[in-house]
């Protein structure tokens, strides 16, 4: 099946809005990984003051980047509905968790600029973070591992979710996301938490080649297909370009960190994660479900796919301008170890 069949009007629409989807989960990967990686970091800050300034440093944005989650969520239902009802029919329980996991990091983040036990509140935002992340990779985990679905329903148990593969993505995830906080952190501050972000992603960029490395290996092992469209000639030289392009990117980041520079460890890990999401939508596609349903069976009617890409189409610059905007007022260093920041 062609990618972009002009015959095939409702498949053209169907792979349009799955590279949309893709994007939206991108920014959403990118945006909010970073600041609940920093939610993690929080965990183990050296003291409740530099706690108090990694919080602070994401407190004007961090709503704002979830937000590209309900978008996502949103136009998954309008696009894909059929995902609706397998997909989460099966993840209850990790989606619940992660949104659990965003009402105690909402709700302590308030509770911490006003309360005089900051301690509490500080650590209970790290823990609603960290209930997120690890929501979210057996979410995912779940998802690649394969579900139980026929005619359209799933028929699996409750906990399908959780499995060896699935714990493996977890630690990927939480390394991940936890390399993305150390790394904007090493933009945004100065001094010794600053000092402290170098050492933290040092660690955690080793972990994340560690775990993404077991999870690439571990999938063509356990999906005869995907080891048969891997290997296969001439794939194997298109699919061998993406796990080489973030090698290159992983030997840049450790490069770059050694180097003690400030602006390159963001960028050469948002190029991991952009590699490694392309690698994973070329490995699946057509399949939106990976295995059990593909994008032209999941799919909204043709003139749902057309309407929504009119009204969501347009929005999609704002939004980027916006983001773009956003970042570019709150953009600049701060130094916890200066007599304004302890205040």
């Amino acid at each position: 099946m062609d990618v972009f069949s002009f015959d095939d009007p409702h498949h053209l629409l169907a792979s349009v809005w799955f590279a949309i989807i893709g994007l939206f989960l991108i920014f959403y990967v990118v945006l909010d990984g970073f600041d609940l990686g920093m939610g993690i970091l929080s965990l183990a800050a050296p003291s409740e003051k530099y706690r108090g300034a990694m919080m602070s440093s994401i407190g004007s944005i961090w709503d704002a980047n979830e937000t590209w989650l309900v978008i996502v969520g949103g136009t998954l239902f309008g696009a894909f509905p059929l995902v609706y009802g397998t997909v989460l029919h099966g993840l209850y329980i990790p989606i619940t968790l992660m949104l659990l996991g965003f009402m105690l990091r909402g709700v302590s983040f308030e509770f911490y600029v006003l309360s005089s036990r900051k301690k509490l509140w500080g650590t209970a935002f790290g823990l609603g973070s960290l209930i997120a992340v690890i929501a979210q990779g057996f979410a995912l985990g779940g998802l690649l591992n394969g579900m139980k679905i026929e005619n359209g329903l799933f028929i699996g148990g409750v906990f399908d979710w959780f499995s060896p593969f699935s714990l493996m993505v977890v630690l990927g995830v939480i390394a991940g996301y936890s390399v993305l906080g150390a790394n904007y952190m090493i933009l945004k501050f100065h001094g010794e938490l600053q000092n402290h972000a170098y050492a933290r992603s040092k660690i955690f960029s080793l972990l994340m080649l560690c775990f993404a490395a077991i999870v690439t290996v571990w999938t063509p092992l356990q999906y005869p297909s995907i080891y048969e469209r891997w290997f296969t000639l001439p794939n194997f030289f298109a699919f061998a370009l993406l796990p080489l392009a973030a090698l290159v990117c992983f030997f840049m980041l450790f490069k770059a960190l050694m180097r003690r520079e400030e602006r390159a460890p963001f960028i050469w890990s948002l190029l991991i994660f952009l590699f490694s999401f392309i690698g994973l939508a070329a490995t699946w596609f057509p399949y939106i479900v990976p295995g059990a349903i593909t994008i032209d069976q999941a799919a909204a009617p043709t003139n749902t796919l057309v309407f929504m890409l009119l009204g969501i189409g347009m929005l999609i610059p704002v939004m980027i301008a916006y983001n773009i905007y956003q970042y570019s007022v709150f953009s600049g260093k701060i130094n916890p170890d200066t007599p304004e920041q302890n205040d």
